[in-house]
């Protein structure tokens, strides 16, 4: 199975050789998009280990993985935030290390100019926020309503919490159900005692 990378800052590919001129690790879509042409349609495994980054970047990976022709497994190795966490929903199965997080929040932007302007680029951002949440919803079979509240909260999810709410399918290394077996606790203590035995 062939292994590539989404590590570091995300971003567009016209910004990229400027990361490389520091050293800065970075990934843009065309790195993703020579990767997976060199595999050339065998399995793959993407690791991800990155905050995020540029949105629309986000939004092409998400495109290249969701449409690569044949199983796609992501390794989340780190942390997958913002940019990075729903280029992740492409996979058809994710998985995450015990030490693992996933991030979600509203996407950010910047603008200037009267308030007109202003109130254009909140309506753009909210746009954004639920074209993102489609991507989660057809992962996590969550709600827009909650993915939405999740992502104006800034919601950070070690391995148990993004296993629980379907962002994640596995914890690594979890093959006696220790880790996963927890993110099941909430829900047998708030429930009647039948549901709680149907959950032992």
């Amino acid at each position: 199975m062939k292994r590539i990378g989404i590590k570091g800052t995300i971003v567009s590919n016209n910004n990229k050789w400027i990361y490389d001129l520091f050293g800065i690790d970075s990934v843009c879509p065309k790195d993703v998009e020579a990767q997976l042409l060199e595999a050339a349609g065998e399995p793959v495994t993407v690791e991800v280990n990155s905050g995020g980054g540029e949105v629309i970047a986000g939004s092409e990976i998400y495109y290249l993985l969701a449409t690569y022709g044949n199983d796609v497994t992501v390794d989340i190795v780190g942390v997958a935030g913002s940019a990075a966490s729903y280029p992740i929903a492409a996979g058809k199965k994710v998985r995450i290390i015990p030490t693992g997080m996933v991030m979600i929040h509203n996407v950010s932007g910047s603008a200037r100019g009267d308030y007109h302007v202003m109130d254009k680029e909140s309506k753009i951002l909210r746009s954004f926020n639920k074209a993102i949440s489609n991507a989660y919803r057809l992962k996590t079979g969550l709600s827009e309503a909650e993915l939405l509240n999740l992502m104006d909260k800034e919601t950070w999810m070690p391995a148990q919490d993004a296993l629980e709410k379907g962002f994640v399918d596995e914890i690594i290394g979890d093959e006696n159900n220790v880790l996963g077996a927890s993110a099941l606790y909430p829900l047998k203590n708030n429930n009647p005692k039948f549901l709680k035995e149907m959950l032992i």
